[in-house]
């Protein structure tokens, strides 16, 4: 639309001055590599040009000048002119690219989201278990859910008859698992955990990532006792009811561990299905890493920091957790109540929920009592804590899953990254701004 206005002198002027700018830097970089007959040939087509574009001549007579002035620049460009598509491609990439980098080290930072200490204002992995083989995605559906969901299968056959049994540790009632090297996508390496069980005597397995091993309590609850509100009632109840075996067994170091089978009650023929799940991506969100450096994080905000510094985590990543306590402040667990200065915490929807155990909350839980792999756990039953003038109190909304400062301790002021900014996938009920 706008064409219509525009006056084709003043496009081909513009267009002149850009020829002119090539020829002044051609001459400036290479002309100790041009001979003096090249160079002055190269000047005077140069100041042709020029000359017309000061008189401001019409654009027939600038297109012959820059006509004359283009196979000069040919002949004596090199690298500058003229310009192969490769070489503008692999600028325009390096460019691109050193943007990203500024862009994520000093304002937005792609984050994802791998465990479920937040759950259910953030998801990490989550489950979807399919009850019977008729409930499964169709391929068609399959791809689609891939692609927006990040939604990976999971199917498990029985190899022989028999009843399905869960070994777990006799200690804790969590399932076995044996790291492995496997790759996600078919492509990328990934630390992955193998799962088995046994269909009678004869094992089966899954591998599952790493980050998700934890999750598989929810796969086997929604799988073999849907009815149960969590996968400790399922272990309760078969308890009770004289379906648990102890045994004993050699683990992946040759040391002997106590094992329970758990006797699922479900039979399966050859060829029939054990376990059926899909993994839900976790949270992928933007981070904003600007704020903190201008305004104090607030209680209440999700709250991103590095690791590096807390000494029994032994890694150096980043964690999301939500922000309890300022330097200052005094906090107590009452489960399932957070007080903060004597009184019920406030400064998110999230808060209130879990103190009610509204929906999918569950509310919060004490910090452990007398375990030597935490030395530094905070908000033990009856205990409080004030914190220091250099730290916060970081806990996950799934308190009873969430490994956070009361197993930890303090999150030191200098590790503070940002706030949530962004949740931009998967495309599900989370997409958006954060809770």
């Amino acid at each position: 639309m706008f064409g219509l206005f525009t006056n084709p002198d003043s496009e081909m002027r513009a267009s002149a001055r850009g020829w002119l700018d090539l020829a002044d830097k051609v001459r400036h970089y290479r002309r100790d590599q041009m001979s003096d007959i090249t160079l002055l040939d190269l000047q005077q087509k140069t100041e042709a040009l020029r000359a017309r574009v000061h008189e401001k001549a019409d654009a027939a007579r600038l297109k012959l000048a820059i006509e004359e002035l283009e196979p000069v620049l040919a002949r004596t460009g090199g690298r500058i002119y003229p310009r192969s598509t490769m070489l503008e491609w692999v600028e325009f990439l390096v460019v691109g690219l050193i943007v990203i980098l500024a862009v994520r080290q000093f304002f937005f930072q792609p984050f994802q989201i791998p465990t479920n200490s937040m759950w259910p204002s953030y998801n990490g992995m989550v489950p979807e278990v399919h009850a019977t083989p008729a409930d499964e995605p169709s391929a068609t559906a399959r791809a689609f859910r891939f692609f927006a969901f990040g939604a990976s299968a999971y199917r498990v056959d029985a190899p022989v008859d028999g009843e399905i049994l869960i070994p777990v540790l006799a200690s804790s009632g969590r399932p076995l698992g044996t790291p492995v090297m496997g790759r996600q996508w078919l492509v990328f390496r990934q630390k992955q955990m193998r799962v088995e069980l046994l269909v009678g005597t004869t094992p089966v397995h899954v591998d599952v990532p790493e980050d998700f091993f934890n999750t598989m309590n929810w796969v086997l609850k929604d799988t073999f006792a849907p009815d149960k509100p969590d996968y400790s009632a399922m272990v309760d109840a078969w308890e009770a009811a004289g379906r648990v075996e102890n045994r004993a067994a050699t683990d992946e170091n040759g040391n002997r561990v106590a094992v329970s089978l758990l006797h699922t009650g479900k039979k399966v023929h050859a060829g029939e299905r054990v376990l059926s799940f899909d993994i839900i991506s976790g949270d992928r969100l933007f981070v904003d890493r600007l704020s903190y450096h201008f305004v104090r994080p607030s209680v209440g905000s999700g709250f991103v920091f590095r690791t590096h510094n807390i000494e029994v985590l032994h890694s150096d990543s980043y964690y999301i957790k939500r922000l309890a306590g300022l330097p200052g402040d005094t906090l107590e667990i009452r489960k399932p109540l957070l007080l903060r200065n004597g009184a019920k915490i406030t400064g998110a929807q999230a808060f209130l929920d879990n103190m009610a155990r509204s929906g999918k909350y569950r509310g919060y839980f004490n910090g452990p009592e007398d375990d030597p792999r935490y030395p530094g756990a905070i908000l033990r039953p009856g205990a409080t804590h004030t914190v220091s003038p250099n730290g916060y109190v970081a806990l996950g909304d799934n308190s009873s899953d969430s490994l956070d400062s009361r197993y930890w301790g303090e999150v030191p002021k200098k590790d503070a990254v940002g706030r949530p900014l962004w949740v931009f996938y998967p495309f599900g009920g989370h997409w958006g701004p954060p809770r």
